[in-house]
């Protein structure tokens, strides 16, 4: 199995969108039709600082690693977050995750980026047993409000 790692392409919404849903039923949230519009557009835009590496197999995407480049105040250099990243469920276990990570990591060695961070939910083993091979998680308690 050869997975090639890749850019968002205008021709891969069908098989995003299909993951998308997949993943805000993961986390059960709703998420309006227009917002799932503007983010595509946001991907597939290069002016904007938000991007999209997918993982494809047999010409179809089957994961996705959703990611924002931004400026901090503690570094000179960008700081990527790793904002969604989700894989088929019929993919999972197969190494995929793996290589969006693993290729996340390249690009912010190759493009001088200062880190890369993420975050899940603290009861998502499976994706934290992934993440544990990468790092310890930092002890941070995320606040968040919505308006």
């Amino acid at each position: 199995m050869t997975v090639e790692i890749r850019d968002a392409a205008p021709g891969d919404e069908a098989d995003w969108r299909r993951l998308w849903a997949g993943y805000v039923a993961f986390y059960r949230v709703a998420v309006s039709p227009d917002v799932t519009t503007t983010t595509w557009g946001r991907i597939i835009d290069p002016a904007t600082p938000l991007f999209m590496r997918v993982a494809v197999l047999d010409g179809h995407v089957v994961g996705f690693a959703i990611c924002l480049l931004h400026e901090a105040t503690w570094v000179k250099e960008p700081v990527c977050y790793l904002e969604d990243l989700f894989l088929d469920e019929a993919m999972r276990g197969k190494g995929i995750g793996k290589a969006l990570l693993d290729d996340l990591v390249e690009k912010a060695k190759a493009n001088g980026w200062a880190r890369l961070y993420w975050h899940t939910d603290e009861g998502n083993e499976t994706a934290r047993r992934l993440y544990d091979k990468y790092t310890e998680a930092d002890g941070h308690v995320r606040y968040r409000m919505s308006f």
